[in-house]
């Protein structure tokens, strides 16, 4: 049998000096009895594993809206690749590996239907009543909307995982850090794993999905460099004349090139770096401009990839941006789910005695904006549009 202190002891002896410990956590917001059998951080994977917001990403778009087709990842199947990505990364750096998959499994809680449209969508509407930013609502789902507990408000995750969580970090994801979580301080490197491991996923699994939806025709990709590279090597490794299992084999090897990549440019930044300890990690810095900036902040991490890696990345994103995410089926998607949201959260302010009786009770203890902003972030594609046709659709049932 093995005991929570069994496993607490475990990580000391095995894990890296520079990885996080479950029996040093800064500990939850509302004191609970140890788990006898779970560290902190399993105990904080499976509580978001089994958080409504968490289920409630499988109706959450990535790019495709749900009904688009079945084979489009939505927010949860982007989720489940990054924290799988992201396991394997911390365990080859000898990362804590539970805190590692917490993070990853709960970065996304926090967004909003109809993806990064419907984030910018309520950042707008949000601007003159306390703004909106995924990583920071994703924080107070877990704080307080979720309500799972007679005892305290939320879930009540650890420090770390909430802490990583508001720091989270990629081209999209711009924090927002209070006092509470020292934005003075880097992120732990478990962190750190989990943002590089979403950039890897979300480029491959977006060029994948646009390529089926035929918005992007493989011939447009040939100047790309980890494209190239990817085909060079499987055409003179496969044997099969199959176009789906040749594209599938060159996202894989693309995937598998950045992971390995990434895993031996952070050993040699932990090396060159000194780093020793988590307040190392915590105290870290360097010039921006010792590695090419794919990303906001990318320079002070000490997980990331190499210079050439991180431009070819570069130039991936950028093809991504003028190709795919702005061409006219996608933007006609954007368009319509701004005008969704936009129209109820205005229904909603004009008339909150609209809004679900649970929601209008919080209204005048709390701003009615915040209050019809939570309802909205927390909705599914479908569930929204399902509220749409109820509000405005004369022969909906209500």
């Amino acid at each position: 049998m093995l005991s929570r202190q069994d496993l607490e002891e475990r990580e000391e002896n095995t894990l890296a000096p520079y990885a996080a410990k479950s029996k040093l956590t800064q500990g939850r917001q509302y004191p609970e009895p140890e788990h006898p059998f779970r560290t902190v951080y399993q105990r904080d994977r499976d509580r978001v594993i089994h958080s409504t917001a968490f289920r409630r990403l499988e109706y959450k778009t990535q790019v495709f809206v749900n009904h688009e087709g079945d084979h489009y990842r939505t927010r949860l199947t982007h989720t489940i690749e990054v924290t799988q990505i992201a396991r394997t990364i911390a365990r080859a750096l000898n990362l804590n590996e539970d805190l590692t998959e917490a993070i990853a499994l709960a970065h996304d809680v926090g967004h909003t239907p109809f993806g990064h449209a419907g984030e910018e969508t309520l950042y707008n509407l949000m601007k003159e009543h306390g703004g909106f930013e995924h990583n920071s609502h994703g924080v107070r789902v877990v704080e307080l909307l979720e309500q799972r507990y007679p005892h305290f408000p939320g879930i009540n995750l650890s420090w770390e995982v909430r802490e990583s969580m508001i720091k989270h970090k990629t081209a999209y994801d711009q924090p927002q850090i209070n006092k509470t979580f020292h934005p003075e301080w880097q992120p732990l490197l478990e962190a750190q794993v989990v943002d590089a491991a979403d950039t890897i996923a979300y480029d491959n699994h977006d060029l994948d999905d646009g390529i089926r939806a035929g918005l992007i025709g493989e011939s447009e990709l040939s100047h790309l460099e980890l494209w190239k590279r990817a085909c060079i090597e499987n055409k003179a490794q496969l044997d099969t004349d199959n176009p789906s299992i040749f594209r599938s084999q060159v996202i894989i090897y693309i995937i598998n090139m950045e992971i390995t990549d990434l895993i031996n440019n952070t050993l040699k930044s932990l090396e060159k770096g000194g780093i020793k300890s988590v307040e190392d990690v915590r105290k870290y810095s360097r010039p921006s401009s010792a590695v090419p900036k794919l990303r906001s902040g990318e320079g002070q991490r000490l997980v990331g990839f190499s210079p050439e890696i991180s431009r070819q990345k570069q130039e991936l994103q950028r093809f991504l941006l003028e190709h795919f995410y702005t061409h006219p089926v996608i933007i006609r998607m954007t368009k319509k789910s701004r005008h969704f949201i936009e129209d109820i959260f205005n229904t909603y302010v004009n008339d909150t005695k609209q809004l679900p009786l649970r929601y209008q009770k919080r209204i005048p203890a709390e701003d009615k904006y915040r209050v019809i902003c939570d309802y909205l972030a927390g909705m599914t594609d479908r569930y929204l549009q399902e509220e749409y046709q109820k509000l405005f659709y004369p022969f909906e049932k209500m």
